[in-house]
């Protein structure tokens, strides 16, 4: 969008694969350090980089948010970088601080206690069966469990360093939410619901819904906090219409596939009118659909989406093949095998934040 725009878009990333370099619509894809692993190195790459493309504006795609934001902290680039403080981000990626965050804003939560010791778990075994509980540094659902059984907490080991949060577990439709604000004001708003996922985690085929119940959510946490930068939420709507934030990631997710107005969506990133999605249709990621789709009591809803779901690489004049998805997923899996962990895992195991720094 932003090529289509008229920009000159140049990529950087740790990975030699990812899916955006196939693209035929950026000016250069430039490999550089792990952000998570070798800091100091990724840092220096990356601002030579920006002097020698002559970059504008960096805008982060995930959770290197966070590493990015600590750059800018330490080293102040003259190029500004799509995003608020090291600090806001924190502040929001925390899953207990967020929801402090919105409590004193006057939003409706869900009760939700920070565990941080082994006393801390004991105290709500009871409760166990209305709970949910997550690391409070975490994303994608990962090491998510919904209403155990108490044997199941013996999983759960939290420390002061990694705590995790005990949450009620809300009745209703889980609706996430995308949005780009400048200054403080939106202008960009799109709302989505899984229509599968990745197991418990992210999801990889996804359908537009009514933003309106979740805006005053959106309106408030980014009016009160000056935003400027992408945030997205996950919120619960209740049957009574009633939506409660249950956390926040501070970057891009899914809702960004929603718009495909080119000049609109470079518009709102860099401060313009409101812009709103423009796609109707279920949108996701092929390969993935496939392979999650494909699994013991999920044969129904994959056979529907395989139907009904555009894929996010059909783009006009640039669609993105099979081929370069094998790539990116040899690579990912490459890196599972090397770290022991999952696939899905090894999607950010290189640029996760879970509170150093």
């Amino acid at each position: 969008m932003l090529a289509g725009a008229g920009y000159r878009v140049i990529l950087a990333d740790h990975l030699r694969w990812p899916l955006a370099a196939a693209s035929r619509l950026h000016a250069g894809y430039h490999r550089i350090p792990s952000f998570l692993w070798e800091p100091v190195a990724a840092a220096a790459a990356l601002i030579r980089l920006l002097d020698r493309e002559k970059v504008d504006l960096v805008i982060p795609t995930c959770e290197e948010v966070l590493h990015l934001a600590k750059v800018w902290q330490e080293h102040r680039p003259k190029v500004p970088v799509f995003a608020p403080s090291l600090e806001v981000l924190r502040q929001v990626h925390n899953k207990f601080d967020f929801i402090t965050l919105c409590a004193e804003l006057g939003v409706r939560v869900p009760e939700t206690r920070l565990l941080r010791t082994a006393d801390d778990l004991v105290a709500t075994q009871s409760d166990a069966g209305r709970l949910v509980y997550k690391p409070v540094w975490s994303r994608f659902g990962g090491s998510v469990l919904i209403r155990p059984h108490p044997r199941a907490l013996s999983r759960i080991r939290p420390t002061p360093e990694a705590p995790w949060v005990a949450q009620a577990f809300v009745q209703g439709e889980e609706v996430s939410v995308f949005a780009v604000a400048v200054g403080g004001r939106l202008t960009a708003l799109a709302a989505y619901c899984a229509v599968i996922r990745a197991g418990h985690g992210a999801a990889i085929a996804f359908e537009a819904v009514d933003a309106g119940p979740v805006r005053p959510i959106a309106d408030a946490l980014i009016q009160n906090l000056d935003w400027t930068g992408q945030i997205s939420l996950d919120v619960i709507l209740r049957p009574d219409g009633q939506a409660l934030p249950i956390e926040c990631n501070p970057r891009a997710t899914s809702g960004l596939h929603f718009f495909r107005n080119s000049a609109a969506v470079a518009g709102a990133y860099l401060g313009g009118s409101e812009v709103l999605p423009d796609v109707t249709s279920p949108q996701g990621v092929p390969l993935a659909l496939w392979a999650y789709g494909m699994r013991p009591g999920s044969l129904g809803a994959f056979n529907q989406a395989r139907r009904r779901v555009e894929s996010v690489f059909d783009w006009p004049d640039d669609r993105v093949g099979l081929w370069p998805q094998l790539r990116s997923l040899a690579e990912f899996s490459a890196i599972g095998l090397r770290h022991g962990i999952g696939l899905q895992h090894a999607t950010t195991i290189d640029i996760e934040w879970d509170g150093s720094g």
